[in-house]
Order: structure tokens, then C-alpha cells, then sequence
């Protein structure tokens, strides 16, 4: 049989963070490719979607999430951003905000629709907006020379516009540069999607992960992009679990009942025993956040000097588990290649930044590190990585 797969999605195989971390299992490396952390999150958490798994919280939830979730949600949103949601029709449990992504995409992209994305870029927006039909109009980030932070080009932003373009999707903070992006970079966006009739798709798992006391500031809470804003966030990022897999679609009515429609058919519903054990952390474990973010941030620090001091030209992180690193002071030009190589020679992994773009040659030198390891962790990378650089020079 020939490749049953559909055309369009042929050019998608195994994901990069799949296989990093299949390299990295076997050859017994330090893991700083897949971002997730290596400790748990807070333990009134754990303990309660426990118990309500013992209890009998083991069936299907309402469709679109527990009550209990989605009024958490609305009220956090509320507390932190000043965004009032009614948590019943403007709030929308997903599994994970990938799936939010994807529901989203599913639902509000027709075929032929251009869909502006900043990279490099989250592996699964290509991948879906492909997937929906859609065509990516890539806006890159590149380095602020003045500032080392990954910045865009407005005059570039305003010139991908076009007569099909239907969505602008934003991450902020930003994965994998680490960018948090500014009240005025989001009204240069916030512009463009006024003036051209865009609905804003932001990913904003990262929101409570911003370091040295940058806000997180959502694209809806500026003048006009309320009711063209739909959102995502999950748990996984804000409370260190990843693997709970469960998320939340924000915005007006219309576009969340858009998500919904399509998501009642592709996942339906998410564990409900770890939705109500969520809606509780969200309330009353702010404390542990604040103290995950400060720690996350000497972590940024603690890695991005040992890579500094191997040779690496370190970008600024503002936020998210990632640095992203230059492999040309160390006499290297292909990321791919120094990430499949590393594993192997070096004992470490980490992720190219090439697949996070469309224009490859943009990102060939860079890879990204993630520092949501321990302190001994990270430390232990960092002397196998200038062991092997010592070892190559």
C-alpha cells in the first residue's frame, strides 16, 4: 500500500522533542531538550487528585469541563488581568491546551485561510494549521542587537497581511526564544488585527513563568481585542505537572463555542478527578507559583551562565523553561547536527531551533536549552558540555 498518510501532512514525522528524548534515553544523556520539569508540583495538588480519584471522581465530566474548573478560571483571568469571563460560555476545558490549539485551528480556519505566525514557532501550530487547510505566513523574531531579546520587525508583521489572512496566533511568553513580549509589541499586533477584521489566537501557557519582574500582559485586555481574542493556557506549565494534559480555551461566546463544537469530537471531555483538584490550586496555591517562578529564574540564570562559559552566545530569556544558544562561537553552523551529535559525544540533549521554523536557514545556528531541571541537574550538563567542548577544540 502506498503512504496512506494525507498529502499534506507527509512532511510531519516523529516530533524532534520525541526524538531528543529517544537519543537521550539511550545514550544515558542529560535531558535539557523536552521541556518539562523534574520535580512535582505542590503537594495540596497531588494529594487532591488523588483522594478524588478514590472517591469516586472516575466518569465522564460535563463536556465542557467541571463547573467547579471553569469558574476558577474565570476568576484568576479576573484577578490577575482584570478579563471577566463567564465561566459558562466563555471558558472551555480541553485536554491540554494542545488540544485547545487544535480544536481552535480546526474551527475557525477554512481552507485557503492564512494564518500568521511568529518564529520560530511551537511545533504544533505548523502541524495543525496544515492540518486545518491553512497556509502560515511566518513573521520571524530575531535578536535585538541592543538587548539580546528575540523581537519582531512590525514593518514585517504589517506586510504578511493579506487578502486571505483570517488569524494572527501569538505565544506570549514566548517558546522557545524566551520572549515576553511588550504592551507595545502587542498593540503593533493589536493594530494590525483591528484594522484587517483578524481574529488573535494566543497561547499563553508560560503567563505565570515571566522572570526579573516582567508582567505577562494578554493580547485581550487591549482596546478592541476583547471580543476577537481566543485563548489558551493549562495547568501543566502554571503548577509543574505536564503530564496531566489538561487546559483551558478562553474568549467571547462566539469563538469558544466554535472550539467547542469541534472539540466535542475529537477529545470530548478531560479527567475530571484532576479538574476539580486544579480548580482548588488555582485558588488557593498562588504562593507556590510565585516561588516556582522565582526558582525557574535562577535556574535561567544558573544555565545560561555555565553555556556562556562553555562558549555558547546565550539569547535573553524573559521567560518560559528555555535559553536559546549560538553555536557559531564554537566553530559550528548546523544545529541539527550538533543536536543529534550531542547526545552521543557530549552525553547531553538539546533541541535545533531549525524545526521551530519555516525559513530553516533562520534558525540553523541556534539551539534551545531547557532549564527546568534541578540545580545538580543543569550543573552536570553544563560539565559534559564544556568537557566535549574542551575536548573538540
Amino acid at each position: 500500500m502506498d503512504n496512506p498518510l494525507i498529502e499534506r501532512m507527509r512532511v510531519y514525522g516523529e516530533t524532534i522533542f520525541a526524538e531528543m528524548t529517544r537519543l537521550a534515553t539511550e545514550t544515558g544523556s542529560v535531558n535539557l531538550g523536552q521541556g518539562f520539569p523534574d520535580t512535582d508540583g505542590p503537594r495540596p495538588l497531588l494529594e487532591a487528585a488523588s483522594r478524588n480519584i478514590l472517591e469516586g471522581v472516575n466518569q465522564y465530566p460535563p463536556g465542557p469541563g467541571r463547573p467547579e474548573l471553569r469558574r476558577a478560571v474565570s476568576r484568576y483571568r479576573s484577578r490577575h488581568y482584570g478579563i471577566d469571563l463567564d465561566p459558562d460560555t466563555e471558558v472551555y476545558i480541553t485536554v491540554g491546551a494542545t488540544a485547545g490549539i487544535a480544536a481552535a485551528l480546526l474551527a475557525l480556519v477554512e481552507q485557503g485561510d492564512e494564518v500568521i505566525v511568529f518564529e520560530p514557532m511551537y511545533d504544533s501550530y505548523a502541524a495543525m494549521v496544515t492540518l486545518a487547510g491553512g497556509v502560515r505566513r511566518p513573521v520571524t523574531l530575531r535578536p535585538d542587537p541592543a538587548t539580546g531579546r528575540f523581537v519582531f520587525d512590525p514593518d514585517e508583521l504589517r506586510a504578511a497581511v493579506g487578502p486571505r489572512t483570517r488569524m494572527v496566533l501569538v505565544n506570549s511568553p514566548h517558546n522557545p526564544t524566551g520572549t515576553v513580549f511588550t504592551a507595545q509589541e502587542l498593540e503593533e499586533i493589536a493594530a494590525v488585527c483591528r484594522e484587517h477584521d483578524l481574529i488573535a489566537f494566543t497561547d499563553e501557557v508560560y503567563e505565570f513563568l515571566t522572570f526579573d519582574g516582567r508582567p505577562h500582559v494578554p493580547l485581550a485586555t487591549l482596546p478592541g481585542m476583547r471580543e476577537r481574542t481566543v485563548s489558551v493556557s493549562s495547568v501543566g506549565k502554571m503548577f509543574a505537572v505536564t503530564g496531566w494534559k489538561t487546559g483551558w480555551v478562553m474568549g467571547p461566546e462566539p469563538l469558544v463555542t466554535a472550539v467547542r463544537t469541534v472539540n466535542q469530537f475529537l477529545t470530548f471531555s478531560a479527567n475530571g478527578a484532576l479538574q476539580l483538584a486544579i480548580a482548588d490550586a488555582i485558588d488557593n496555591e498562588g504562593e507556590w507559583v510565585a516561588a516556582q517562578r522565582a526558582a525557574l529564574q535562577g535556574k535561567r540564570d544558573r544555565l545560561a551562565a555555565g553555556l556562556a562559559e562553555t562558549g555558547f552566545e546565550v539569547g535573553v530569556s524573559e521567560g518560559t523553561y528555555f535559553v536559546m544558544a549560538d553555536i557559531r562561537p564554537l566553530g559550528y553552523t548546523s544545529g541539527v547536527d550538533i543536536a543529534r551529535a550531542l547526545p552521543r559525544e557530549a552525553g547531553v540533549a538539546a533541541v535545533p531551533a531549525q524545526v521551530f521554523y519555516d525559513r530553516e536557514k533562520e534558525g540553523e545556528h541556534l539551539l534551545r536549552f531547557a532549564f527546568c531541571k534541578r540545580d545538580e541537574v543543569l550543573d552536570e550538563a553544563v560539565a559534559r558540555l564544556t568537557a566535549w567542548h574542551h575536548r573538540a577544540s
